[in-house]
């Protein structure tokens, strides 16, 4: 007997439905899967007849031929046990098939039948509303998840004695009920009134945080770099619908996302400096999402830049000029978003003195220092827009009782400057002046005759690359959004211009 069942996988950062056809004949006792399906699927035959039996129901002793539809596709999820467990009780005649129509059965099979959360769950369910099935049955840890599409049905199950007790009216099953699937402001734990000092740096990530600008902290150990970096997403935007739920998908996808509602806080990835190359930019048999992509919409924070291998860092220019990853294998070839503000933090030699005027004077030498900063190539330093040298506080900052500017009195005047450049933008479909092309650029971004003239002689005299002057350009644009102005004045183009190549003169 043939039955038709349906289940789902992810494929990047997609759901895909995957039609479970089953054909149960006459034949020596065997059980075969077709359809391009990956090592955890094929070994679902042991977990789907042990789960069958140890459930109570009976387990086909003749040919049995499963078929993953689309075959052209690589199947590499344990979360297709479920639809494949239903597919045989159909063609074997225990389950009537018309109670399986539009009903996506998704999860893992233990050995005694419970059903097993799976990643990406969100993706699946929100593909298989779109493709018009309105009921689906998920372990109970996946519930919350599945839940974030109202357009869906969810049944919450432990077992798959659950699943088929309900098909077959013996224990109906109550649909799982969704709760405010939206979080309020995030409540972060630090903030910038707790940063003694540092008032330039403080501005530059202002700057930053108001026009998705790549920031390089450069200074001694013990300045605050790392501190500074931690406080920045308290005063980014609050993320709209349509982010949160793209951040949502990556971290479901990822087998990160462990609450009930969409993550409204945007994300802080800090990677330890042994990184690797795939697990920066994203890699695997079917490509996984790396660091880059999991700081979509947030920051990525690299402390200790130098001591990350200098082939992991290249990887890094193609999304930070594109947003956007590529990666290709054998049996995939996949893109993942990586819109990100790139947060670098980096000692200025070795010892992580050199400059410093106080007791702790640089021990390296000239050759060290060299080699230490030519770590980081240009390219990657030109992708990144604000250099700023953190130096030490001073004791008097340190004890000081005046209060220091909280981040929502920084997060108050970001917001008025993005909604300048959303405005401004608005044609485009962009959102931050950091995300500007070329002809964006030209076209939006006016400069007065005197800040032409100041930007001619930095052109000149620093032997600037178009790029460079783009992105001075961009920082200039975005400090005339904190301050109000329609128009890049002089001024404007100096503070940009003071940001860039910090590192050259440590």
């Amino acid at each position: 007997m043939f039955s038709r069942t349906y289940g789902a996988t992810v494929f990047g950062l997609h759901g895909n439905i995957i039609t479970v056809e089953t054909d149960i004949s006459n034949g020596l006792p065997a059980f075969e899967i077709v359809g391009l399906a990956a090592t955890s699927v094929k070994e679902s035959k042991e977990r789907v007849r042990s789960a069958i039996k140890n459930s109570g129901y009976e387990f086909p002793m003749r040919r049995i031929t499963v078929n993953l539809a689309p075959a052209d596709l690589k199947k590499d999820s344990a979360g297709l046990d479920a639809a494949i467990a239903a597919g045989i009780m159909v063609s074997s005649g225990q389950i009537p098939a018309e109670l399986c129509r539009q009903t996506l059965f998704i999860g893992e099979l233990a050995l005694d039948g419970t059903i097993r959360p799976v990643a990406g769950i969100l993706s699946m369910v929100l593909q298989g509303a779109e493709e018009g099935f309105h009921t689906c049955f998920v372990s109970k840890e996946n519930a919350a998840e599945a839940l974030l599409c109202r357009a869906m049905t969810v049944y919450a199950v432990e077992s798959l004695s659950d699943i088929i007790s309900h098909l077959l009216g013996l224990a109906r099953l109550s649909p799982a009920v969704a709760g405010d699937v939206f979080t309020d402001r995030p409540d972060y734990r630090v903030d910038f009134s707790e940063v003694q000092g540092q008032f330039t740096a403080k501005r530059a990530l202002e700057i930053a945080a108001a026009g998705g600008h790549n920031v390089l902290l450069i200074g001694p150990p013990g300045s605050g770099k790392t501190m500074l970096a931690k406080r920045i997403p308290t005063i980014l935007p609050p993320m709209s619908l349509r982010e949160s739920l793209e951040v949502t998908k990556i971290y479901s996808v990822a087998g990160l996302f462990q609450q009930s509602k969409m993550l409204a806080q945007r994300p802080f990835r800090s990677p330890h400096h042994t990184i690797s190359t795939a697990g920066l930019i994203g890699g695997g048999t079917i490509p996984k999402p790396g660091e880059v992509t999991l700081s979509h919409n947030g920051v990525l924070f690299l402390d200790e830049l130098p001591e990350f291998p200098r082939s992991v860092l290249e990887v890094l220019r193609q999304p930070l000029e594109d947003f956007v990853v590529h990666i290709s294998r054998v049996n995939a070839s996949l893109s993942y978003p990586a819109r990100f503000i790139l947060i670098a933090a980096m000692n200025p030699c070795p010892c992580g003195f050199f400059g410093s005027s106080e007791s702790n004077s640089c021990t390296c030498t000239t050759g060290e220092i060299r080699r230490y900063v030519r770590k980081i190539s240009g390219p990657l330093l030109d992708r990144i827009d604000l250099h700023v040298a953190v130096d030490r506080p001073k004791y008097q900052e340190l004890i000081t009782t005046i209060p220091q500017e909280s981040s929502e009195a920084i997060r108050s005047r970001v917001l008025a400057a993005r909604e300048r450049q959303e405005r401004r933008l608005q044609s485009y479909g962009l959102s931050c002046n950091a995300h500007m092309g070329h002809r964006e650029i030209k076209e939006t971004c006016r400069l007065s005759s005197s800040a032409q003239d100041l930007l001619q002689t930095v052109f000149d005299t620093m032997k600037l690359s178009a790029r460079s002057c783009d992105r001075i350009v961009k920082a200039a644009r975005t400090i005339a959004d904190l301050n109000g102005d329609e128009h890049i004045r002089s001024e404007h183009v100096a503070e940009a211009v003071s940001y860039r190549n910090t590192l050259q003169r440590v």
